[in-house]
C-alpha cells in the first residue's frame, strides 16, 4: 500500500512537471536576427546518447504550412550542429541535431530571414528547409524546451500572439454549445493582436473574465472585449452602462472633416473583432470604485454583458501613449471651426455677388459660377495694389449640347442665394433650368484662403440624348501665360492647342494651374465619389477614381488652347444617354493663386540646418531652425515622435537658450510600427492603414501577416512603417498630436516629407501650430513626383491647396536643375508664383540659377550643400528690407537682353543685388541694360562689383555697359552702388 502510494506520487510530480509551461524571454543583442531570425527556442539536454530528439509547443501565429529552416546552434561553441526534423507545423515541430558538446544547452531557431531589395524598402525572405543530416527519427524523446526568447521584446510573441492549439479551440467551443459568440476581456496593456487564432491565455483564463480598471483622474482609460464569433455575426453593436462617457472607436467616431458616424461591425464565423472602448474620466472625478456593463450584441443574437469594475484614484493621470491614453484623439475635432488663419483676411460680401478676399475678387453670375476673378497682387508678388488683373475673358460656364440637333440648350438661371457669410467662410446655392430637358443645382462654398469648392448636380427632367456637356473656363490671354499639370512640366504654356484625356490608371491627374505669376487658376474636375489617391511611390496601389460624369468612360478630357478672345480650357465628357431621373455630377474645385504676397525678410532670415545635431555647432553655421529628421535618438520612430518625448524636448529647450527653433519630421502617408496604438488601428479594418500585398520588414510579416503596404524602414534601429489609408480619422489623432507636441514639447514647426492629407487637415495643424504665439513653420518637401509610381503628377500642382498654410518649400530629390529653363524653376520649383520661396536638394542644386529666384540649398543634407557662402553675401549686402524685383516682372529694372539669361534685383536705397544666372547652351557673354531711375542710383556714380563667394564666384568689378562673361550653367551676383 506504501509502495503504491509512493507510486502515485512519483506520477503526479511527472505529471506536472510535463505540464509546466516554458518561460517566455526576450534577449536583445543575443545574435544576429537577420540570418537566425527573430526566435529560438532554449533546449536543455542531458541525455548521454548521441542524437538529440525535441518536441516544441511553439504555438506561432504564422500561416500553415511551416515551410521555414531550422537552424539548431551550440550554447557552448556558438557554431551550427547537423540537424533533420520531422513533423512541423504552426503549433509545434519536432527536431533531431547531433549535440557537438553533450549536454547542455542548445538554441533551435526556427523562422530565419534575410533581407533582400533596397535598403529603406526590404523585402524579408524566409529561409526555406535545408537539412544538414539524415538522423534518426526512432530516437526517444531526450530533450526539453525550458523556454522561448526572441531577439527583443517588441518581437516576441508572447502572450497575445502565443496561439492555443487546434484541439483546445475546439474543446472551448464546445462548453458553450449555441453561443453565437465568446466575449474576453482584455486591459489595455495587452492588445488583442490576432484575428484568426484564439491566443493561449485566452484558453486558460476562459471567456467573460472580469475586470478591474484602476485610473486617474482626468485619465482617458482604454480597455478591450474580444469578440469571437461561434457563427457569422451581423451588427455588432454595444451600450454602456457607465457614470462617465464610455465609447467603442470601433462602431462610433468623428470624422477627419468633423462629422459624427457610426460603423456596421460584422464579423465571419471563427474569427475575432477586437472592440477598442474608452472611458473618459473627468479631472474633477471622486475617487471611488464604480461599476460599469457593457452589453453586446449582434443582428438576430441574445445579448452578452460583462461587468467591469473602475477604481479612480486620487491622483492626477499622466499622459502616456503606451497605456492608449491617445486613442481618444481618434475622434478629436480639435481647430475645426473655420476660423481665419493669418495673414489672410476675413471673407467680405459686397452688393449681392462681389466676395473679396486677400488680394482678390470673385465676381458670381446668376448661375452660381465666377464671372469675374480677380487678383491685386505686384508683378513681382511682394505687395498688393488696388489694380485688378482680370483672369477671366468671360465667365465660367456649362453647355449642354443636343445629340438631335447638335445645337446647345438654352440655360435659364432661376437666382442665386447665399446661405452662409462668415469670416472664413461663404456658401451660395443656385439652380438653372435647361429647357425642359435638365436642370443644375449649384452649391459653392469660399474660404478665406481662395478656395473655391463647387458641387453641381444635373438631373434629367426627361430622357435625353446629349452630344455632349462642356464645362468651359475662357482665360484671358494675358493671364493665361503658365501650365503646370494634366502631363505637362511647369512652365510656358504650349502655344497649339492642347488635347488630353483621363487615364486613372496610369495618370494622377485631374486638372491643372493656369495662370501668370500674379494671378491663376488651378482647377480639379471630380464628383460625388472622389477619395484622395495615394502618392509617393504608391500611386498605383491605389489610384484616382475616374468620375463617372467627367470622365464618361474614355469619352471625356481636357483641350487647352487659344479659341477667339480668349484662352480656353475646354472640359468635355462626351456623348451619354440620361433617363429621366437620371443625376450625374460635374463637381470642380479651384484654387486662386497667389494666396499671400511673398515674405522675403523670412526668406533671408529663416535659415535650415536640416539635421540632427551639437546645437553650439549648428549656430556657430549662421542657421536659426533645426529639422530634426526621424531615425535620430530624439524622434527614432517616423511620424510617431511620443516615445521619446522627453528627450525631445530637452534637445528643444536647448535649443532655445541658444535663440534656435526647432521644427521635427512628422507627417501622415506611412506610421512606424512602433506606433503603441499599431493593433487598435489595425482593428478598424482599412480605416486608417491601407490594404495591400502583405510582406516587407519580418516584422510586419510575423505580427501583421497580410494586408498592408509595406512603406519606409530605417535599418540601423529596424523601424518599418505601414502605408496609411488616406483619409481617415488618423488625421483627428495627428492633429491632436502637433497640439500636444506644440504645449508641451515646445517645437516651432514640421518639417513634412510629402502629404497625404488635404486642406482641411492641414488647416488644423496651422492653427495648432500657431496658438500661443508660437511661430508653426510649416516647410514642405517633396521628391519630384512625376514619374510612373506616383501618376506623373506634378508635386506642385498636386500639394497647391496646401500651400496657403506653408512658409517654404523644398522641391527635391529627382528636380533636374541643369535641364530644365528657368520658367520650370519659376512654375514647378521655387514657389513664387503662390506667395511663397523655397529652396534646392538635389544634387545641392544649382547655386546660381537658384539666387534668381532666392534660393539657396540646405546645409548640410546633401553633398556640395552649403549656402554659408551665399548666406554671407546676403548679410554683407544686408538683404533684410530689400525688394525681390524678379525677372518676370515687367518693372524689373535690369535685363540682359537674352531670355536664356534671365537677372532678378534685390533693390533697396542706394544699392542692388543682381542675380544672373545662365540656361544658354554654351558659354556667352552679356551685357546690362539697366533703367538707373528705377533701380534709383544715380549711372554717373554707380559701381559694379562681384564680391568673391566661395566656390561661387571670384572677385571682379565691372563699369556700366561692360560685356559680362557668363559661363554655362553658372552666373553672378553683381552689387551696384
Amino acid at each position: 500500500m506504501q509502495k503504491l502510494r509512493i507510486l502515485l506520487i512519483l506520477l503526479a510530480v511527472s505529471l506536472i512537471g510535463r505540464t509546466q509551461q516554458p518561460s517566455y524571454s526576450s534577449c536583445p543583442k543575443c545574435w544576429n536576427p537577420d540570418s537566425l531570425g527573430n526566435h529560438r527556442a532554449i533546449i536543455r539536454f542531458d541525455d548521454p546518447g548521441g542524437i538529440a530528439h525535441v518536441r516544441i509547443l511553439w504555438r506561432l501565429p504564422v500561416a500553415d504550412p511551416f515551410v521555414h529552416r531550422i537552424i539548431v546552434v551550440d550554447a557552448k561553441t556558438g557554431a551550427r550542429v547537423p540537424s533533420s526534423t520531422g513533423e512541423l507545423d504552426r503549433e509545434r515541430g519536432e527536431v533531431f541535431f547531433k549535440p557537438a558538446s553533450g549536454k547542455g544547452v542548445y538554441y533551435i531557431y526556427y523562422l530565419p530571414y534575410r533581407n533582400e531589395g533596397r535598403s529603406n524598402y526590404p523585402r524579408g525572405v524566409y529561409q526555406k528547409p535545408d537539412t544538414l543530416a539524415s538522423l534518426n527519427a526512432a530516437i526517444k524523446l531526450n530533450g526539453a524546451v525550458t523556454g522561448f526568447q526572441s531577439i527583443d521584446s517588441f518581437n516576441s510573441f508572447y502572450p497575445m500572439e502565443v496561439i492555443a492549439t487546434a484541439a483546445e479551440t475546439t474543446a472551448l467551443k464546445a462548453k458553450y454549445p449555441g453561443k453565437p459568440f465568446l466575449l474576453f476581456t482584455e486591459d489595455r496593456e495587452h492588445p488583442i493582436r490576432m484575428e484568426n487564432d484564439l491566443p493561449l491565455r485566452w484558453i486558460k483564463e476562459g471567456p467573460a473574465r472580469p475586470l478591474t480598471l484602476t485610473a486617474g483622474k482626468g485619465e482617458y482609460y482604454a480597455f478591450q472585449i474580444g469578440v469571437f464569433a461561434l457563427k457569422d455575426l451581423e451588427d455588432i453593436q454595444l451600450s454602456f452602462k457607465s457614470p462617465f462617457t464610455t465609447t467603442c472607436i470601433n462602431t462610433t467616431g468623428v470624422s477627419y472633416d468633423g462629422h459624427p458616424f457610426t460603423k456596421q461591425l460584422d464579423e465571419t464565423k471563427d474569427h475575432i473583432q477586437p472592440l477598442w472602448c474608452g472611458i473618459d474620466i473627468p479631472e474633477k472625478a471622486t475617487p471611488g470604485t464604480y461599476p460599469i456593463t457593457v452589453t453586446v450584441k449582434a443582428k438576430n443574437t441574445p445579448s452578452q454583458t460583462i461587468r467591469l469594475g473602475l477604481v479612480i484614484t486620487n491622483s492626477i493621470a499622466v499622459d502616456n501613449p503606451a497605456k492608449m491614453t491617445h486613442l481618444k484623439w481618434l475622434n478629436s475635432t480639435l481647430a475645426q471651426e473655420n476660423t481665419v488663419i493669418a495673414p489672410y483676411t476675413p471673407l467680405t460680401v459686397s452688393g449681392d455677388t462681389l466676395i473679396g478676399f486677400l488680394g482678390r475678387n470673385i465676381l458670381l453670375s446668376p448661375q452660381g459660377f465666377p464671372q469675374q476673378i480677380q487678383t491685386f497682387f505686384t508683378p513681382e508678388i511682394t505687395g498688393i495694389t488696388t489694380t485688378p488683373h482680370n483672369l477671366l475673358a468671360e465667365n465660367i460656364h456649362f453647355h449642354f449640347t443636343k445629340q438631335s440637333d447638335g445645337k446647345d440648350i438654352r440655360l435659364k438661371a432661376q437666382g442665386l442665394q447665399f446661405t452662409q457669410k462668415s469670416p472664413g467662410t461663404i456658401r451660395w446655392q443656385a439652380t438653372t433650368l435647361a429647357e425642359s430637358d435638365l436642370r443644375m443645382d449649384v452649391s459653392a462654398t469660399l474660404e478665406f484662403d481662395g478656395f473655391l469648392s463647387y458641387t453641381v448636380k444635373v438631373t434629367a427632367l426627361q430622357d435625353i440624348d446629349l452630344k455632349d456637356i462642356v464645362m468651359h473656363i475662357p482665360f484671358e490671354k494675358t493671364m493665361a501665360t503658365y501650365l503646370m499639370g494634366l502631363g505637362q512640366k511647369g512652365g510656358r504654356r504650349p502655344d497649339s492647342m492642347y488635347h488630353w484625356k483621363w487615364d486613372v490608371a496610369h495618370k494622377n491627374q485631374d486638372g491643372a494651374w493656369i495662370g501668370a505669376v500674379n494671378g491663376g487658376l488651378q482647377y480639379s474636375l471630380r464628383d460625388e465619389h472622389y477619395v484622395r489617391p495615394l502618392n509617393t511611390n504608391f500611386y498605383l496601389q491605389k489610384p484616382l477614381i475616374a468620375p463617372t460624369s467627367w470622365a464618361n468612360g474614355e469619352k471625356g478630357g481636357i483641350d487647352i488652347g487659344i479659341k477667339g478672345k480668349s484662352m480656353l480650357a475646354n472640359n468635355y465628357s462626351g456623348q451619354r444617354r440620361l433617363k429621366k431621373g437620371d443625376t450625374l455630377y460635374y463637381n470642380f474645385n479651384l484654387l486662386i493663386t497667389p494666396f499671400h504676397p511673398l515674405n522675403t525678410d523670412f526668406q533671408w532670415a529663416t535659415r535650415f540646418y536640416h539635421k540632427y545635431a551639437n546645437l553650439d555647432s549648428i549656430k556657430a553655421t549662421g542657421a536659426t531652425v533645426v529639422n530634426i529628421h526621424h531615425a535620430t535618438p530624439i524622434n527614432p520612430w517616423i511620424n510617431y515622435p511620443f516615445i521619446e518625448a522627453k528627450k525631445l524636448k530637452a534637445y528643444i529647450d536647448s535649443a532655445h537658450q541658444r535663440g534656435l527653433k526647432v521644427k521635427i519630421y512628422n507627417t501622415i502617408r506611412e506610421l512606424s510600427d512602433h506606433a503603441c496604438e499599431t493593433f487598435a488601428l489595425r482593428s478598424l479594418g482599412h480605416e486608417i492603414y491601407s490594404p495591400g500585398p502583405g510582406k516587407g520588414f519580418s516584422w510586419l510579416q510575423e505580427h501583421l501577416h497580410e494586408d498592408y503596404i509595406p512603406a519606409w524602414f530605417v535599418p540601423e534601429i529596424k523601424d518599418a512603417a505601414i502605408v496609411n489609408s488616406g483619409m481617415s480619422r488618423w488625421h483627428n489623432y495627428y492633429v491632436e498630436g502637433m497640439n500636444w507636441l506644440t504645449q508641451n514639447v515646445g517645437i516651432d514647426g514640421i518639417y513634412l516629407d510629402d502629404v497625404a492629407f488635404d486642406r482641411i487637415t492641414m488647416k488644423r495643424i496651422k492653427r495648432v501650430l500657431t496658438r500661443d504665439g508660437h511661430p508653426g513653420i510649416i516647410d514642405l518637401h517633396s521628391a519630384n513626383q512625376y514619374n510612373p509610381r506616383d501618376g506623373f503628377n506634378n508635386s506642385a500642382n498636386l500639394y497647391m491647396e496646401h500651400f496657403p498654410y506653408l512658409d517654404r518649400l523644398w522641391f527635391g530629390e529627382y528636380f533636374d536643375y541643369e535641364n530644365n529653363p528657368p520658367d520650370f524653376f519659376l512654375i514647378e520649383v521655387s514657389g513664387i508664383p503662390f506667395g511663397l520661396m523655397g529652396e534646392m536638394l538635389q544634387g545641392g542644386g544649382n547655386p546660381w540659377r537658384g539666387t534668381v529666384f532666392g534660393m539657396t540649398n540646405r546645409m548640410p543634407w546633401s553633398d556640395n550643400a552649403d549656402p554659408r557662402p551665399i548666406w554671407k553675401a546676403w548679410d554683407d549686402f544686408g538683404m533684410q528690407g530689400t525688394k525681390m524685383v524678379g525677372y518676370w516682372s515687367p518693372e524689373c529694372p535690369v535685363t540682359t537682353g537674352n531670355s536664356e539669361i534671365p537677372a532678378t534685383v534685390y533693390k533697396k536705397p542706394g544699392a542692388a543685388m543682381i542675380a544672373i544666372a545662365s540656361w544658354e547652351k554654351k558659354d556667352t557673354t552679356v551685357t546690362l541694360n539697366i533703367d538707373w531711375q528705377k533701380l534709383g542710383i544715380d549711372k554717373a556714380h554707380a559701381t559694379i562689383e562681384a564680391p568673391a563667394i566661395a566656390n561661387f564666384q571670384p572677385a571682379k568689378k565691372f563699369a556700366p555697359g561692360d560685356p559680362i562673361p557668363m559661363e554655362k550653367g553658372k552666373g553672378w551676383l553683381l552689387i551696384i552702388r
